[in-house]
């Protein structure tokens, strides 16, 4: 038996917010919780001091698995998420090939069943993502498909969405969207703000965001889908999907915490490091982000983790690619930004990282006796300096920050996988 002693537990869907103990059986099944006698051939931890709480949930990852596995691969991408607390984490369908048959996903998700944590392969909603012809939804969704998106190119055709949409509704099935409009876009990955104009080029406007949000958000309303709109990141994206929850539209909402911590100065510092669609904009954005998290209306963290080589990103800031990793660094800095500094409670955030991402992909993410031992420890209150990740790439602006908050364990599937 595994044993966690004197450990605060946090299980919002089970309401229990308390200092207990934790007993995992040697299947790997939640056995006890509370007083139980304890055998001396136990595995003991000591949590005093820390939390544990249901395994945290990514539903936006990029593991670049198949074709550009020297970025990073599923075995590379599972240390990371795992070394950031990640029990369950769903990778985006942008590889190549791209994610749009039976076959593929079969083939692909074969592979991340293998892993020390639950790996979901999303699917294409559109063939080759080219906005055009429907991938076999009905099919994938039988084979386990949680979540499908073209994540990585917006669908621009309005009446393909509305197609999507509807086949999405009838299987009861979410759909992930990327709101980037191309045609409010100069160069991607900064803001069109005082940052690009500074270095003498137009950026992507806040409007190829909130007018493809817009059409997205009428479309599910008349369609009754349930949909998901990633990585916002201006101020008027947050007010319309308030404005879309209180209709009663089925609109969920992630924010990556880049967006939440960074502004488009940080481009100025950290040049490539600070590049991302949708781009870091300005500081009354980062502050509305923050506050569609404390009432709700963005109701999951994600962290759009996109490793490069650094050979990509030490190119020219109009030459190298978009993206950051995030997987390590997501609780520390939610737990710096939003917890410490008082916009949400631990319990809150905890909900944001784990329930409600597991409840979009149809999966239950609580700490329940006689089911399977998913569950992350983190210490709130421990400083520690960003200095390596395991992932396979290292492109992060975080490099070197000062953080507080950490992830200690992790067990998934049942067992340790992760102990700093």
């Amino acid at each position: 038996m595994l044993v966690i002693k004197n450990i605060h537990l946090i299980d919002p869907l089970n309401q229990r917010d308390e200092i207990t103990n934790i007993q995992i059986n040697e299947e790997g099944i939640l056995h006890a919780l509370g007083d139980f006698e304890i055998n001396e051939k136990d595995e003991i931890i000591d949590g005093t001091n820390q939390i544990a709480c249901p395994g945290f949930v990514d539903i936006h990852v990029h593991f670049r698995d198949p074709g550009q596995t020297y970025k990073e691969d599923i075995e590379s991408g599972s240390k990371a998420a795992i070394a950031g607390g990640y029990t369950h984490v769903v990778c985006m369908a942008n590889t190549v090939p791209v994610i749009d048959d039976l076959n593929l996903y079969q083939e692909n998700q074969h592979k991340m069943d293998k892993m020390p944590l639950h790996v979901y392969q999303s699917a294409a909603i559109s063939k080759k993502f080219a906005g055009q012809e429907l991938t076999d939804m009905a099919a994938l969704k039988k084979a386990g498909v949680r979540l499908f998106t073209d994540d990585g190119l917006p669908l621009k055709d309005g009446n393909f969405v509305r197609k999507a949409m509807i086949n999405a509704a009838e299987l009861n099935v979410p759909l992930s969207f990327h709101e980037e409009d191309p045609r409010y876009i100069g160069k991607a990955g900064i803001n069109d703000g005082k940052i690009s104009a500074i270095l003498g080029f137009k950026g992507a406007s806040r409007d190829a965001e909130i007018e493809i949000i817009k059409r997205d958000l009428e479309l599910a309303k008349a369609t009754g889908a349930t949909i998901n709109i990633q990585h916002i990141s201006s101020k008027e994206a947050v007010q319309l999907v308030r404005e879309a929850k209180q209709q009663g539209i089925h609109v969920h909402a992630e924010a990556c915490p880049h967006h939440f911590t960074l502004t488009e100065d940080a481009v100025l510092q950290h040049g490539s490091l600070a590049k991302m669609n949708p781009p870091l904009r300005e500081e009354a954005d980062r502050l509305a982000i923050i506050d569609g998290l404390k009432d709700g209306t963005i109701d999951i963290i994600a962290t759009d983790h996109a490793p490069h080589s650094k050979e990509e990103k030490d190119k020219p800031l109009l030459a190298c690619p978009s993206g950051i990793i995030g997987l390590e660094t997501a609780y520390a800095l939610a737990n710096e930004i939003l917890v410490s500094q008082g916009y949400l409670t631990q319990v809150q955030l905890i909900e944001k990282m784990s329930v409600n991402p597991a409840r979009l992909i149809n999966i239950r993410a609580a700490l329940d006796i006689g089911k399977e031992a998913n569950m992350t420890i983190i210490d709130p209150n421990k400083q520690w300096i960003v200095q390596k990740f395991a992932s396979k790439s290292q492109n992060s602006p975080f490099f070197g920050r000062l953080c507080k908050g950490k992830v200690i364990a992790t067990i998934a599937k049942g067992k340790i996988v992760y102990h700093e």
